[in-house]
Protein backbone atom coordinates (compact mmCIF):
# COMPACT_ATOMS: atom_id res chain seq x y z
CA UNK A 1 0.00 0.00 0.00
CA UNK A 2 2.77 2.50 -1.00
CA UNK A 3 1.75 5.88 -2.81
CA UNK A 4 0.32 3.80 -6.02
CA UNK A 5 -1.76 2.38 -4.17
CA UNK A 6 -2.85 5.13 -1.51
CA UNK A 7 -6.11 5.73 -4.18
CA UNK A 8 -6.84 1.99 -3.56
CA UNK A 9 -6.73 2.83 0.34
CA UNK A 10 -8.97 5.60 0.64
CA UNK A 11 -11.46 4.27 -1.89
CA UNK A 12 -11.57 1.33 1.36
CA UNK A 13 -11.75 3.62 3.68
CA UNK A 14 -14.89 5.74 2.00
CA UNK A 15 -16.72 2.59 1.68
CA UNK A 16 -16.40 1.94 5.39
CA UNK A 17 -13.84 -0.84 5.43
CA UNK A 18 -11.94 -0.50 8.54
CA UNK A 19 -10.57 -4.46 8.68
CA UNK A 20 -8.53 -5.79 6.17
CA UNK A 21 -7.49 -9.90 6.13
CA UNK A 22 -4.14 -10.35 4.87
CA UNK A 23 -2.72 -13.76 3.33
CA UNK A 24 0.09 -14.67 1.32
CA UNK A 25 4.03 -15.60 0.85
CA UNK A 26 6.93 -14.56 2.81
CA UNK A 27 5.40 -13.98 6.01
CA UNK A 28 8.77 -11.95 6.43
CA UNK A 29 8.99 -9.95 3.55
CA UNK A 30 5.85 -9.17 1.48
CA UNK A 31 3.21 -9.50 4.47
CA UNK A 32 4.98 -7.09 7.11
CA UNK A 33 5.43 -4.20 4.06
CA UNK A 34 1.29 -4.50 3.55
CA UNK A 35 0.64 -5.05 7.27
CA UNK A 36 2.82 -2.23 8.31
CA UNK A 37 1.58 0.07 5.31
CA UNK A 38 -2.29 -0.67 6.52
CA UNK A 39 -1.85 -0.31 10.03
CA UNK A 40 -0.05 3.25 9.04
CA UNK A 41 -3.56 4.21 7.56
CA UNK A 42 -5.77 3.35 10.08
CA UNK A 43 -6.73 -0.17 9.59
CA UNK A 44 -6.91 -3.49 11.66
CA UNK A 45 -5.44 -6.33 10.55
CA UNK A 46 -6.65 -9.76 11.14
CA UNK A 47 -3.75 -12.85 9.60
CA UNK A 48 -4.96 -16.05 9.34
CA UNK A 49 -2.25 -17.94 10.45
CA UNK A 50 -2.40 -20.86 8.01
CA UNK A 51 -2.94 -18.52 5.05
CA UNK A 52 0.49 -17.50 5.46
CA UNK A 53 3.81 -18.73 4.33
CA UNK A 54 7.44 -18.25 4.19
CA UNK A 55 10.50 -19.83 2.66
CA UNK A 56 11.67 -20.49 6.43
CA UNK A 57 9.73 -21.34 9.28
CA UNK A 58 12.08 -19.80 11.64
CA UNK A 59 11.32 -16.14 10.61
CA UNK A 60 8.08 -17.26 9.65
CA UNK A 61 7.41 -18.20 13.35
CA UNK A 62 9.57 -15.40 14.64
CA UNK A 63 7.50 -12.82 12.87
CA UNK A 64 4.01 -14.12 14.45
CA UNK A 65 5.16 -13.80 17.72
CA UNK A 66 6.27 -10.55 16.42
CA UNK A 67 2.31 -9.04 15.89
CA UNK A 68 1.34 -10.72 18.70
CA UNK A 69 3.33 -8.87 21.11
CA UNK A 70 3.97 -5.86 19.74
CA UNK A 71 0.67 -5.55 17.60
CA UNK A 72 -1.92 -6.66 19.48
CA UNK A 73 -4.29 -4.00 19.35
CA UNK A 74 -3.81 -3.12 15.51
CA UNK A 75 -3.43 -7.10 14.22
CA UNK A 76 -5.24 -10.33 15.47
CA UNK A 77 -3.72 -13.67 14.41
CA UNK A 78 -6.11 -16.89 13.71
CA UNK A 79 -7.35 -19.47 12.00
CA UNK A 80 -8.77 -19.41 8.22
CA UNK A 81 -11.58 -21.33 10.00
CA UNK A 82 -12.04 -18.81 12.96
CA UNK A 83 -11.98 -15.89 9.81
CA UNK A 84 -14.44 -18.22 7.96
CA UNK A 85 -16.51 -18.94 10.86
CA UNK A 86 -16.86 -15.11 12.41
CA UNK A 87 -16.80 -13.83 8.59
CA UNK A 88 -19.15 -15.16 6.51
Amino acid sequence: MGKPAEPFGQALKCDGVTTLIVTGGETDVCVPATVMAAIDRGFRIVLPTDALCSAEDSTHNALLQFYRRRFSHQIEATTTVDVLDRWC
